[in-house]
């Protein structure tokens, strides 16, 4: 059994932990990670490198971390969810694991085929919008179709990632069995709970100087792996890079905004406005939120618009690896032996095609930017796509 989990480890708690040892328990002879690169579904820089989250991984119960590439990275959940289950069944997993804060697998196939089904476009079209978010738009209709009971559950993250998780597994067509493990202990955004800590909770200790008590919430491989990351200056801090944002978006113009609104709604309009007259990222957010658009969203445009990133691809064009231990490094040779487009070394990305040179190229670029959020400039230097290599265990 290859199971696989979509993931950002950012950074890897004892949550994440159970969620691997899970893996194992169910009889898996490989865990393969689709993991975000150095931007992340929220629309901010992860606060740890990939490489680093990677290592983590591989220490902690993982045998191979894929990069889940920027583009589906820092997307709307249903994107990111397709991108990571595209990317896995790619590399040859058979079951996708995934934490839920109900563990109600048939509850939550209700509401994938429930979201997926013509009536609730009906439901949606016919349903005045009263400036409320798409997303609560989308919960009153299906509870409408379902019980408010069940159309509730997508109140919370993990389960609404979970949904669309089971979405993606039907728009792919992918042969992987879906499970989930119900999420204990702390919230996504609360307080601890015993020895869980949401990675939310982690970043912003990280933020607030105080790495050593978040290492208290992680598996004691991954403390060692965060603590090495403080001590060199590696550790992402995205207000570093406020000023580069805010010149990026002063040179917009409103049609360069466009291409950064995939729901068409005009929103554009709103963040080229607040660009003209806003002197921090958080004001401009401010200026440009209303009760219909959720902070994510402006995020990501925001963010996308500085790292001038165009939408997901169709395909994932390649399976590049991260980290892998022996076993992991077994079942690439499988992969390549069958002729999967496995990439641990950059200069193997011209024979992969146009599409993986254009990807791998943005993908070192975002890269590049990325690094420019670390407090120590000399960890800051450019191509470090093209000169890294994958960590082996």
């Amino acid at each position: 059994m290859i199971a696989g989990i979509i993931c950002e480890f950012d950074p890897l708690h004892n949550g994440h932990a159970r969620l691997l040892a899970h893996a194992r328990a169910l009889g898996a002879d490989t865990v393969a990670c689709a993991m975000s690169s150095s931007f992340t579904q929220r629309g901010s820089f992860a606060a740890l490198s990939k490489l680093a989250r990677a290592e983590m991984a591989v220490r902690c119960g993982a045998d191979l971390v894929l990069e889940l590439p920027a583009p589906w990275a820092m997307a709307t959940a249903e994107t990111f969810a397709r991108g990571g289950v595209r990317l896995l069944t790619l590399a040859g997993a058979d079951t996708l694991l995934f934490g839920s804060e109900c563990g109600d697998l048939p509850a939550l196939r209700r509401l994938a085929d429930c979201l997926d089904s013509p009536a609730l476009a009906d439901r949606l079209t016919a349903a005045p919008e009263s400036g409320l978010t798409f997303a609560a738009r989308r919960q009153a209709a299906a509870a409408s179709l379902l019980d408010d009971d069940t159309a509730a559950l997508l109140q919370s993250a993990n389960n609404t990632l979970a949904v669309e998780y089971l979405r993606a597994l039907r728009h792919t067509r992918s042969a992987m069995t879906p499970c989930t493990l119900r999420r204990e202990g702390a919230g996504h955004d609360g307080a601890p709970a015993g020895d869980t800590a949401s990675a939310s909770y982690l970043r912003e200790l990280l933020r607030q100087g105080r790495g050593e008590v978040a290492c208290a919430y992680m598996p004691a491989p991954a403390a060692d792996v965060l603590r090495r990351e403080l001590a060199a200056g590696r550790i992402a801090d995205g207000t570093i890079c406020e000023r580069a944002v805010l010149a990026r978006l002063r040179t917009m113009t409103e049609a360069d905004w466009r291409p950064y609104d995939p729901g068409n709604e005009g929103l554009y309009h709103r963040l080229y406005q607040a660009s003209r007259g806003a002197c921090t990222v958080a004001a401009l957010l401010a200026a440009a939120k209303t009760k219909r658009y959720p902070l994510a969203r402006l995020r990501r445009m925001v963010l996308s618009a500085y790292l001038q990133l165009p939408p997901a691809p169709a395909q994932v064009p390649y399976i590049r690896v991260l980290a892998a231990t022996a076993a992991g490094r077994a079942h690439l040779r499988r992969l390549r032996d069958a002729g999967a487009p496995v990439l641990t070394k950059p200069a193997d990305v011209p024979a992969l095609g146009p599409a993986a040179e254009d990807l791998f190229a943005l993908e070192s670029r975002c890269t590049d930017l990325y690094v420019l959020a670390r407090p120590d400039l000399s960890q800051a230097a450019p191509g470090q796509d093209y000169r890294t290599t994958p960590v082996m265990v």
